[in-house]
C-alpha cells in the first residue's frame, strides 16, 4: 500500500483542473485494500474513489482520503457454446480493454470505444454510446466493502442499472450513531461511499451482429459500401466520428458530455418540436422519448461561447473545455458557473432541466 502526502491531481483528471489531495492511495491489489479497511487512520476518514477522472470536476482541494484505482489484468474467464466471459481490473484504461477484446476475436464492445477513464467507472456510469450501454454487455462485477474489506460479487440485477446510473451512484441509509449495518442489508439501495469495485467481467456473445441503429453509423455503413461491417470497422467508425466531434483530453481538457440527455413524454416533445421541428429526438421502448442536450445547448446559442477560463466546445456543445493552461487553469467554479448558466437557458426556452453528469468534487 502506497499512501502518498499533498498529492497534485492535475494529472488525474481529465479536465486539467489544479488540486491536490490530502492523502492520495494508490489501490494495485486486493491486499492494498484490505490494508486500507485495516488502518485505523484512513479507514475513519471518508474516501474517494479516483479511477481515470474523466467524469468529475474538482472544486478545490480533496480533503477525503483518494483511493487512486490502479488494478490492472485483462484474462478470458470461461468460454461457453454462446459467449466468451472476459474480465477485466478496475485500473485498466477502458478504451485499452476494448481494443484487446477485439484483437483477441471477442466482438460486443466496439460501440463504446474510446470512452474515457478506467473499467471500474464504467458499471458506476452505465457508460454507452452509439445504441449500446455497459448494462447491455455485463455480467458481473467484484468489489470490496470498504467497512470490512470483505469481497463480494454483484450481478447485473443488483447494480440497479439506469440511464447513466448505478447501485453505486447511490449511498445507503444513515445508520444511527454507534450501529453498523451488514452490506446485505444495503445492496439495491446504494453503495457510493460503501465498496469499491475491483474487477468487471463482459459477456461477449458469439451470435454478434453489429448495432448500427444510431445515424452517424448507418451514414458511415453507406458510404463505406460495406453492408455486413466487421468488429473491428465499426470500432474504427466509432473512433473516427468521436475524434471528430469531441476533443481529446490529452489536448483540451474536458470531461467528454458534460449533461445528460433528457427524456420527456410524447406529449412534451410534441409541445417542443411544435416550437422547434428540427429538436434532435429518438424514442425509447417504454414510449418516451430522448432529447439530443447538445442540440438543446447549440439552439440557445453556447456553442463557442465562454465563462471565464470554462467554455463550450465549438463543435459540439455537449462538451464543456478547459481553456486555460496549464499553469493557469480553468478551476471547477468557473466550470459550474458556466454549467449552471446553461441549465438556465434551456430551461427557459425548452422547460427542460438538464442534469449534469459528472461529478462533482
Amino acid at each position: 500500500m502506497l499512501v502518498e502526502k499533498n498529492v497534485s491531481l492535475q494529472g488525474c483528471n481529465t479536465f486539467g483542473i489544479a488540486a491536490r489531495a490530502h492523502t492520495l492511495v494508490r489501490i494495485r491489489s486486493l491486499q492494498d485494500l484490505r490494508d486500507v479497511v485495516a488502518d485505523e487512520t484512513l479507514r475513519s476518514q471518508p474516501m474517494f474513489v479516483l479511477g481515470g477522472g474523466s467524469n468529475i470536476v474538482l472544486t478545490g482541494d480533496v480533503r477525503p482520503v483518494v483511493l487512486k484505482m490502479e488494478i490492472k489484468g485483462l484474462r478470458l474467464v470461461r468460454e461457453t457454446e454462446r459467449a466468451w466471459i472476459v474480465e477485466a481490473g478496475a485500473g485498466e484504461v477502458w478504451h485499452e480493454t476494448v481494443a484487446w477484446t477485439l484483437a483477441q476475436g471477442w466482438p460486443g464492445l466496439e460501440n463504446l470505444a474510446l470512452i474515457p477513464g478506467t473499467v471500474g467507472a464504467a458499471p458506476v456510469q452505465n457508460i454507452g454510446a452509439y445504441g449500446v450501454e455497459l448494462q447491455d454487455r455485463f455480467h458481473s462485477l467484484s468489489a470490496v466493502d470498504l467497512a470490512t474489506g470483505q469481497p463480494f460479487d454483484l450481478d447485473a440485477s443488483q447494480c440497479g442499472f439506469g440511464y447513466r446510473d448505478s447501485v453505486f451512484k447511490h449511498r445507503p441509509p444513515p445508520v444511527p450513531a454507534g450501529a453498523t449495518q451488514p452490506l446485505a442489508a444495503v445492496r439495491g439501495m446504494g453503495l457510493a461511499g460503501r465498496a469499491i469495485i475491483t474487477h468487471v467481467r463482459f459477456v461477449l456473445q458469439k451470435s454478434w451482429r453489429p448495432e448500427l441503429g444510431y445515424l452517424e453509423l448507418e451514414r458511415k455503413r453507406l458510404e463505406s459500401g460495406i453492408a455486413e461491417p466487421t468488429a473491428q470497422q465499426v470500432f474504427d467508425w466509432v473512433c473516427e466520428i468521436r475524434r471528430a466531434k469531441l476533443p481529446d483530453p490529452a489536448v483540451v481538457g474536458n470531461a467528454g458530455s458534460f449533461f445528460k440527455n433528457p427524456t420527456v413524454t410524447p406529449e412534451q416533445c410534441q409541445d417542443i418540436i411544435a416550437r422547434d421541428p428540427k429538436v434532435v429526438h429518438y424514442v425509447l421502448p417504454d414510449g418516451r422519448f430522448k432529447l439530443a442536450a447538445g442540440w438543446l445547448i447549440d439552439a440557445c446559442g453556447w456553442k463557442g461561447k465562454s465563462v471565464g477560463r470554462a467554455g463550450v466546445y465549438d463543435r459540439q456543445a455537449l462538451v464543456l473545455v478547459n481553456r486555460g493552461t496549464p499553469e493557469c487553469s480553468v478551476t471547477g467554479g468557473e466550470v459550474m458557473t458556466l454549467a449552471r448558466a446553461i441549465q438556465t437557458s434551456v430551461y427557459e426556452r425548452f422547460g427542460i432541466r438538464l442534469e449534469p453528469e459528472p461529478v462533482v468534487v
